[in-house]
């Protein structure tokens, strides 16, 4: 080994490898005398493969948005991890690296959790020994890293529920509050590519992990520089049981009761869904509950297999047009009326409508969300469950980077409205907020309420979130559940099909029908992706040279307002302060406006632009004409930020 570890620092010398890289593999092998480890970087080194090397070794995983997701299976794969091979043509092991998704870190993650849990049940007076859920997707490895950190955490003195088998991240959210676990585990990556997978932390609540949870547990997971543990004895270790069929049947009974009008849905039984899961965890529950509700739901069978290869599509993501491609041509053959599809954890959904032209349509997120947001709004006011009495207790919360659509509607049926950051996170942490403001009388039985009993509770005595979403296809429309729940975005957007088919419209129609009404609101959402250590610098480059250098003129178009939130000090409507993030908006004179922000999970700097015409100006025949020219503005405005970026990183 320490020839290695000379040939590594002679490496770094010559520029080969980075510093911070021959640092990490240095205390990575020192601190675990591993033969497997020492092999894997050997035959790297020996093959010079020095970028696979910058990449696996530049940096340490970190807590990002509720927890850890890097790649499980790397670029280059040596020969002693590829080994005798694994299920669906995956190498037998993870790949080795500090920066990577592997058994040294989800293991050293569980340690690091276990141990501040346990401290922090005895500071809060919770209940003890820790109760911890552990649920995983259908993606390469998760399987067996949910077996093996249930393994750790039970060897550590922890109680652990696991799951049998595959599940939607929302049902590991419910079954955190339903078995009161103090924390629970999803190994996800979501939608990222194959290769790629995740340890998602959620607390207490069900909410993704925030500060100082997230603080707290990776301090503790950094001071560990090795994946060895000493278990307890065996009588006061932990016992690992499976979650009974109870909690998922109690799960699918809230679900469906989201549906707001049952004779709707019977009365238009007619209407013909294709869902497709994308090889993940949507089709154990999705079909099931459209199928319950009285829908027509058929699936693509090729799409149904749990496959973490995603063999079928290039991205397992609901947002992109071709991940449907295959349900879109299901669709047109049978004469289905919608497509819908999750990505593998099932906490997304993406659509495709039939338009005017009986061609299949695909929605972006946020005219998904602000179909769903105007029905169930609509509904609940028609119904006179939300009424001039109760109104100032209902909200919807939305993200920043969201459409302000939602923001017009929400202010014409005088409901407030919240921005929070992006990460759904934040908008689960203001549902945690509504139920500790309930009486204790209430809280005592939240928990075991139906959806029926929490809103009413809700209105009476707190907050009702009557709809949370972000535009990048995550939805929530209720509170028994603390994440994006993609099975019941299907429960939502196939009863607004339903109730759009009840007036004679197409959902098209429809949308069109809310821009008359509400304003004409467009958005264009692009990427610029930079993979590995380099990447990475050119994304902090960029980041930095928008916060220390806003630009004054985009697109010949002044830049009015520039809202630096890594800096300014900012509240929410409720008076909440929003947490410091690298994300800039800026305002243009002309009433466009662009966001730059930094992925938290994925190798890339996100780009969100905006526009929008408002109602006075929109009539039935000049909508397409609107449409046309806001949206060649957008395009104008991405030329012009693609130039403003190559000048930044040639200047940087």
């Amino acid at each position: 080994m320490e020839n290695l570890l000379s040939n590594i620092d002679q490496a770094s010398v010559e520029g080969k490898i980075l510093e911070s890289a021959s640092i990490n593999i240095r205390e990575f092998l020192e601190a675990n005398s591993n033969e497997f480890y020492i092999d894997v970087i050997q035959e790297l080194f020996d093959k010079g493969l020095w970028e696979e090397l910058n990449d696996r070794f530049y940096k340490k995983l970190s807590f990002g948005t509720g927890g850890l997701r890097g790649r499980t299976i790397g670029r280059n794969i040596s020969d002693h991890e590829k080994g005798e091979g694994g299920p669906n043509e995956r190498p037998q092991f993870s790949c080795v690296g500090t920066n990577m998704m592997n058994t040294f870190n989800l293991t050293r993650a569980t340690i690091g959790l276990v141990s501040y849990l346990n401290d922090w049940s005895k500071e809060t007076s919770e209940e003890c020994p820790i109760k911890l859920v552990f649920c995983y997707d259908t993606r390469h490895f998760s399987k067996d890293f949910a077996e093996l950190c249930s393994k750790v955490a039970a060897d550590l003195g922890a109680n652990v529920f696991l799951f049998k088998s595959h599940k939607a991240t929302p049902v590991m959210s419910f079954a955190i509050r339903e078995l009161n676990c103090h924390a629970g585990v999803m190994i996800t990556a979501s939608h990222n590519p194959y290769h790629d997978n995740g340890y998602k932390v959620n607390f207490s609540d069900g909410a993704a992990i925030i500060p100082p949870h997230t603080d707290g547990i990776i301090n503790r997971v950094n001071k560990l520089l090795k994946e060895s543990y000493i278990p307890l004895e065996e009588s006061d270790r932990g016992q690992i049981t499976y979650v009974s069929q109870e909690v998922e049947n109690e799960y699918l009974k809230r679900v469906k009761s989201l549906a707001l009008d049952l004779d709707l849905i019977k009365k238009n039984n007619s209407l013909n869904i294709v869902f497709t899961a994308l090889h993940g965890t949507g089709g154990v529950h999705a079909p099931v509950l459209l199928n319950e509700l009285g829908f027509k739901c058929t699936t693509v069978k090729e799409q149904d297999t749990s496959d973490g290869r995603f063999p079928t599509v290039k991205s397992p993501n609901p947002e992109n047009g071709d991940s449907l491609k295959m349900a879109i041509n299901q669709a047109r053959e049978s004469g289905a009326d919608i497509v819908i599809g999750t990505d593998p954890d099932c906490d997304r959904m993406g659509v495709a409508v039939r338009g005017n032209n009986s061609e299949f349509e695909l929605l972006t997120g946020n005219q998904i969300g602000s179909l769903m947001l105007y029905y169930r709004i609509k509904t609940l006011f028609d119904s006179g469950i939300i009424n001039s009495k109760n109104v100032e207790n209902a909200v919807i919360i939305k993200t920043f980077v969201t459409t302000d659509l939602q923001k017009s509607i929400a202010e014409k049926f005088g409901v407030k409205l919240i921005n929070t950051l992006t990460g759904f996170k934040y908008i689960s942490q203001k549902l945690s907020k509504y139920e500790r403001s309930l009486p204790k009388d209430v809280i005592k039985d939240y928990r075991s309420m139906s959806v029926t009993q929490a809103m009413s509770a809700q209105l009476n005595d707190g907050t009702f979130m009557i709809f949370g979403g972000e535009e990048s296809y995550g939805y929530l429309a209720c509170d028994f559940t603390r994440d994006k729940d993609g099975n019941g975005a299907v429960v939502l957007f196939a009863e607004t099909a339903a109730y759009a088919n009840s007036i004679g419209k197409s959902l098209i129609e429809l949308l069109d029908d809310i821009y008359l009404e509400f304003g004409y609101f467009q958005e264009i959402n692009k990427n610029k992706v930079f993979e590995g250590a380099q990447g990475a610098q050119l994304i902090q480059n960029l980041a930095d040279s928008y916060s220390i250098n806003p630009p004054s003129i985009c697109d010949f178009s002044k830049a009015t307002k520039v809202i630096n939130f890594s800096k300014d000090i900012i509240h929410d409507s409720e008076g909440d302060p929003i947490p410091k993030e690298k994300m800039i908006f800026i305002h243009l004179e002309d009433g466009r406006k662009f966001a730059i922000r930094p992925s938290g999970t994925e190798p890339k700097i996100k780009f969100y632009l905006f526009g929008h015409s408002l109602p006075e100006k929109i009539t039935t025949n000049n909508l397409n004409d609107i449409k046309e020219q806001t949206n060649n503005g957008l395009l104008s405005l991405w030329e012009w930020i693609q130039n403003d970026i190559e000048k930044r990183l040639e200047q940087s």
